[in-house]
């Protein structure tokens, strides 16, 4: 079972896999790995669909995204994620509990590619969304002209089409190889050009959208606590788009803090120590259930804090148990 998941590592290194290295199906870590995995997958894929679908009925019922453009984004955030659970946590869960990769050469490439290709429509949805907000509360009417549905639609397009072209590369980074005759999907590039993408990656999806969040709520969090004198009464419009602000800071900070333990673990295999054991392959497995349990949390934060999408999803579900 995590025989040909621990080949990935020794690919990952150009090197041989340890002597010591007990790849037995029958050990004791492979079968916690083959009753842990499938179960927190499937969590994750529940959730995530469940939640996600219910945005998207929420945001599209009775045109809620027509003239909202926080609310069009928050739909393209929810599209990501969907996407991501449907046709990714799945066929990443079997790279855990098989004995191989038995879904051939084209999912192999495609699922790798979709991977990253909605983690980075999430990140510049993030960036953008905490943008719009900065806009909306510091320049209320100023940005009227700019914060408009046709603009958020081409900042939509604009993400993806950024987003295709960054996750362009990971089409041929991934191919199913032979391990022991049995078919993995593994990277096949050579070390320096994966060390050279994942550095980009890093950057491009986590550092720099990461940077124009901080930036932007840094500078919107200033003005509405020291715009409005806190003694005097606040409008509802003024507590509503605080409301609204702190639950995208919220799902902005979730994305950073469970894709960074990712990241770091790709940083450490490159510029640090990290051997190749069954604690590294813990941490790893750790890191990936923690990035990919990212998109099914938002859901659960837009419920926790917004009155507005509680109600609005107990009205949908009202509609599907009638």
């Amino acid at each position: 079972m995590a025989g040909p998941h621990f080949a990935v590592w020794s690919i990952l290194s150009d090197g041989e896999m340890p002597d010591s290295w007990n790849t037995s199906s029958d050990s004791l870590e492979a079968r916690a790995v083959g009753i842990i995995v499938p179960v927190v997958f499937s969590l994750i894929f529940l959730v995530g669909t469940v939640g996600n679908s219910l945005v998207l009925a929420v945001l599209l019922h009775n045109g809620e995204v027509k003239y909202n453009t926080t609310n069009l984004f928050i739909l393209n955030l929810a599209v990501a994620d969907l996407s991501f659970i449907v046709f990714c946590v799945p066929f990443q869960a079997t790279i855990y509990t098989l004995d191989g990769w038995l879904f051939g050469a084209i999912a192999c490439k495609a699922v790798h590619f979709f991977i990253y290709l909605t983690m980075y429509a999430s990140s510049f949805t993030l960036a953008a969304v905490s943008v719009d907000r900065y806009l909306a509360i510091c320049y209320p009417l100023k940005s009227r002209h700019v914060r408009t549905t046709c603009n958020a639609v081409l900042a939509i397009v604009i993400i993806w089409t950024l987003s295709l072209l960054f996750a362009g590369p990971y089409l041929s980074y991934y191919q199913t190889v032979n391990f022991q005759e049995t078919p993995i999907c593994a990277p096949i590039w050579e070390g320096q050009r994966r060390k050279i993408l994942d550095i980009l990656t890093f950057v491009f999806s986590y550092i720099l959208p990461i940077s124009v969040v901080s930036l932007a709520y840094a500078r919107t969090i200033k003005f509405l606590w020291t715009a409005v004198d806190p003694l005097e009464g606040i409008s509802e419009s003024r507590k509503a788009k605080r409301r609204v602000t702190k639950m995208i800071i919220a799902v902005a900070v979730l994305f950073c803090l469970c894709w960074l333990p990712h990241h770091l673990v790709i940083l450490c295999f490159w510029f640090g120590y990290f051997p190749f054991n069954q604690a590294t392959y813990a941490l790893r497995l750790a890191s990936h259930c923690l990035s990919y349990a990212n998109s099914c949390l938002n859901p659960i934060v837009y419920a926790l804090i917004s009155k507005h999408f509680r109600k609005k999803f107990k009205q949908v579900f009202t509609c599907v148990l009638v």
